[in-house]
C-alpha cells in the first residue's frame, strides 16, 4: 500500500507538471541551464492538414488556419453551444478526432524527488499529423540523476541513449499541440488557458492543458454525445461538413453531452451518436436525444474538454 501510494503521488505531481507555466529562460540563468527554451528553434505545427486532421482538414474554401497559423480557438468551428444531460447550456471545444490509446509525455525527476526537476520543460515524442500522436497524453516518469541540470535531455532519443529510467503511470492529460500564439479563453475555473512550453526532439513545442477532470487509466476512457447535422450523414453532403443544426439567429445546438465534469463517468473523450436532424426540436436534454432516431452510434471519438456550462 505504501508503495502504490508514492507512486500515485508521483503520478499527481507530474499532472500538475504538465499544466505549469514555463517562464522563459534569462540571460542571468543561463549559467543554470542546459538548453535554453528562449533562444531553441520552434517546431511547426499544423493541426488541419490531411495527415493530422479528421473533421477539420483545410481547403480552399473552408478558411482553417495556414501551417503554424496561431488558432482562436475561441470563434467557430472551434468552439460549441450545446446541452447538458438536464438541458444546461454548455460550451465545449473541438479539437477533432483523437483515439483512445494515449501518446507518453516525459516528466523528468531527480533521484529520491517526489517533485519534477525546476525549470525542466516536458518532452514529447509526436506532434499532429505524426503516427502515434494524441492529443491525451500518459505521464511517464523518468528518473535522472540529482547532478542533472534542467534542460540538458529535450528529446526521448536522449533519454533512451542516457539510460534514464522510465516509469509509466496511469495519470493522463489532455493537452492539445497548437501553434505558438493560438488562443482559447474559456475555462471551467474561469482562467483563461495559458499555452505551456515543452521539448519535441529538441525544439521548444507549445500545448494547452485542460483540467476541468483528473483522467486515470491506460486508455483514454470515452463518454456519449448526441449530435445532429444540418444534412443527414446518409444525404449528399451530409455529417459534419454541413454544420450542426442551431437554433434559429443563434449558434446554440441541441447537440447532447452525456455527462458533466462533476461526474465520476466524465470524459473530454466523447464517443459520438448521430441523431436524425427531424428530431431536432424535440430534443433539449439527455433522456430527449436517447428517445429520437438514432441513425448512427460510435461514429467518431473527438476531444472536446468542456469550458462553460450554464
Amino acid at each position: 500500500m505504501k508503495k502504490s501510494m508514492i507512486m500515485l503521488s508521483a503520478a499527481l505531481i507530474a499532472f500538475s507538471a504538465c499544466k505549469k507555466e514555463n517562464k522563459e529562460t534569462t540571460p542571468a540563468t543561463m549559467q543554470e541551464m542546459g538548453k535554453d527554451p528562449a533562444t531553441a528553434e520552434i517546431v511547426s505545427v499544423d493541426r488541419f492538414s490531411s495527415a493530422a486532421g479528421m473533421l477539420m482538414v483545410r481547403d480552399a474554401n473552408n478558411g482553417l488556419p495556414g501551417p503554424n497559423e496561431p488558432v482562436n480557438f475561441d470563434q467557430a468551428p472551434f468552439i460549441t453551444k450545446g446541452l447538458g444531460p438536464t438541458g444546461q447550456m454548455v460550451e465545449y471545444y473541438n479539437f477533432d478526432v483523437q483515439p483512445t490509446a494515449p501518446a507518453p509525455i516525459y516528466v523528468l525527476f531527480k533521484e529520491g524527488s517526489t517533485t519534477p526537476v525546476d525549470g525542466q520543460l516536458n518532452i514529447i515524442d509526436a506532434i499532429p499529423g505524426e503516427a502515434g500522436y494524441n492529443d491525451f497524453w500518459r505521464v511517464t516518469k523518468v528518473t535522472v540523476p540529482s547532478s542533472y541540470v534542467a534542460n540538458t535531455v529535450t528529446s526521448h532519443t536522449e533519454i533512451v541513449a542516457k539510460g534514464y529510467a522510465i516509469e509509466t503511470t496511469n495519470t493522463l492529460v489532455n493537452c492539445p499541440v497548437v501553434p505558438k500564439g493560438s488562443t482559447a479563453g474559456k475555462n471551467l475555473n474561469g482562467s483563461p488557458n495559458k499555452l505551456t512550453m515543452g521539448w519535441y526532439k529538441g525544439k521548444v513545442v507549445y500545448y494547452f492543458s485542460f483540467e476541468e477532470k483528473a483522467l486515470m487509466g491506460s486508455s483514454v476512457p470515452l463518454s456519449p454525445i448526441y449530435v445532429t447535422f444540418n444534412i443527414n450523414p446518409d444525404m449528399t453532403g451530409g455529417g459534419p461538413a454541413s454544420g450542426f443544426v442551431a437554433e434559429m439567429g443563434s449558434s446554440q445546438t441541441h447537440n447532447v453531452v452525456a455527462t458533466l465534469p462533476q461526474d465520476a463517468s466524465y470524459s473530454p473523450l466523447w464517443s459520438v451518436n448521430v441523431y436524425d436532424n427531424a428530431d431536432f426540436m424535440n430534443v433539449g436534454n439527455l433522456s430527449q436525444a436517447q428517445m429520437a432516431n438514432i441513425l448512427a452510434t460510435g461514429v467518431a471519438t473527438v476531444n472536446c474538454p468542456i469550458v462553460s456550462i450554464q
